[in-house]
C-alpha cells in the first residue's frame, strides 16, 4: 500500500478526436522503467502500449509514445481517436523491492460532430 501511494496520476480527462493527449505518471522514487497499459473493457486483460519507458509494441499505432524516466514518465497520444477511449494504467518498478505498481487514468474521447 505504501508503494501504491508513491505513484500518482490524475484520475480522468476528456479530449476531442484529433487532440494530443498527455498523461504523466509521477513517482516519489526513481524508477528504472515505466510501462503504460490500455484497458478498453473492464474485467479484460490490459494491452501494453508502452514498455521500458519509450518502447512501443509493433501492433500499437504510432500515435502512442512514451517519454521520461526516473521520477516521471509521460504517455502521449498524438491525434487521439475515438477507439483510444479507455482506462490507461501506468506501471513502474520500485528499485527497493522490484515490485510493479499500477494506478489508473480514465481517458474519455469526445467525437467532433459531423458537419452536413
Amino acid at each position: 500500500l505504501d508503494i501504491l501511494a508513491a505513484l500518482t496520476q490524475p484520475s480522468s480527462l476528456s479530449a476531442n478526436v484529433g487532440d494530443t493527449v498527455r498523461i504523466t505518471c509521477t513517482s516519489s522514487y526513481s524508477s528504472s522503467w515505466y510501462g503504460w497499459y490500455q484497458q478498453k473493457v473492464p474485467g479484460t486483460a490490459p494491452v501494453t502500449v508502452i514498455y521500458e519507458n519509450t518502447k512501443r509494441p509493433s501492433d500499437i499505432p504510432l500515435r502512442f509514445s512514451g517519454s521520461g524516466s526516473g521520477s516521471s514518465n509521460t504517455l502521449t497520444i498524438s491525434g487521439v481517436q475515438a477507439e483510444d477511449e479507455a482506462v490507461y494504467f501506468c506501471g513502474a518498478d520500485d528499485s527497493s523491492s522490484d515490485a510493479a505498481t499500477v494506478v489508473q487514468r480514465i481517458v474519455e474521447v469526445i467525437e467532433k460532430p459531423t458537419v452536413a
